[in-house]
């Protein structure tokens, strides 16, 4: 029954990794006992209100977690789940990133290397100890003085979010993607081409050669992302096939962009009435910002790849398990 999916989803999301698959089964079971048990007892099959009335005597998802984790001393069960998922997010969207970047410049400058990256990374290391330790004492406030009742009052089981499809491509992503690529090739035919020169409110920006076949990569990418997001607009999920290609394009994609970066792409800016050092300037300018981005864009770009090649194992884990085909 789809209410009990969801209910299970909601405990899930709060539980051990390790222990999660078993948990999940064992609570599944003992509920889907009580149903019968509800039947039977009724004479007829449990409706959504029967069940309802079940999951709330199970008690709310974060409770029925609580009862599997580690009982902590500073900081107790009914605020840890969400205390961890917090230290979570700070690690995957600050702390990873930043170590990311930093290592890409220590590779790839030598001018970053020359200015003692290790005090750059006892910087990171200060803030990263500050920032745990205001988050910790906010939770362990939080876990002293506020008013805990939110998961003890009467609740409703048919609130819980639906049980999401990882699988499911929404079809606002696909619309924008094929919007994009279409708006690329007709601007790309219409007046792009291949040129190399280009006027701006004056100025002649004049491009290294090496731009038309950075423009015909592009334009194939375009062409795959416009075939690849109709097909997605049908099927609606991702499927073997799809999401390979998808690796595809987003390497060849990223490879570009990248190579871009390191190009000097920038050969000369011309303005009326604005001295030619100047302009140089701006060029060198333009061209050496490109390069120092280079090392974050190659970390941007493995995650995207990584991102695309754990969807392949996780489409291909689930076609398994169901016993489809490709």
């Amino acid at each position: 029954m789809e209410l009990i999916d969801r209910y299970l989803q909601a405990v899930k999301f709060w539980l051990p990794k390790a222990q999660r698959d078993d948990i999940i089964a064992e609570l599944s079971e003992d509920i889907r006992s009580q149903m019968e048990d509800k039947e039977a007892e009724l004479g007829r099959k449990a409706d959504a209100g029967d069940v309802g009335g079940i999951l709330r005597r199970c008690g709310h998802p974060i409770q029925v977690a609580q009862r599997y984790l580690p009982q902590e001393h500073l900081i107790g069960p009914s605020m840890f789940p969400i205390y961890k998922l917090t230290l979570k997010i700070v690690a995957v969207a600050y702390v990873l990133p930043w170590l990311f970047v930093w290592l890409g410049y220590v590779v790839f400058s030598a001018g970053y290397r020359a200015q003692n990256p290790i005090h750059h990374l006892g910087l990171l290391w200060q803030g990263v100890v500050g920032l745990v330790f205001a988050i910790t004492l906010v939770f362990a406030l939080a876990e002293r003085f506020m008013v805990k009742t939110w998961a003890q009052e009467d609740w409703d089981p048919r609130q819980l979010p639906p049980a999401p499809d990882t699988d499911q491509i929404p079809r606002a992503s696909s619309i924008l993607e094929l919007t994009i690529g279409i708006a690329f090739i007709v601007g790309w035919a219409i007046d792009l081409r291949f040129r190399t020169v280009f006027g701006f409110a004056g100025a002649t920006i004049t491009l290294a050669p090496v731009w038309r076949y950075f423009l015909c990569g592009l334009l194939l990418v375009s062409a795959v992302v416009v075939g690849l997001s109709a097909i997605n607009l049908i099927l609606r999920s991702w499927t073997r096939w799809t999401a390979r290609v998808r690796l595809a394009i987003d390497c060849i994609g990223s490879t570009l962009f990248c190579w871009l970066l390191k190009t000097a792409i920038v050969v000369e800016i011309t303005a009326p009435n604005v001295p030619p050092e100047k302009t140089l300037a701006v060029t060198h300018g333009i061209n050496l910002w490109a390069s120092r981005i280079f090392p974050a864009a190659v970390v941007l770009c493995l995650v995207i790849v990584v991102v695309d090649v754990r969807r392949i194992i996780r489409v291909k884990t689930t076609m398994e398990e169901s016993g489809s085909g490709t």
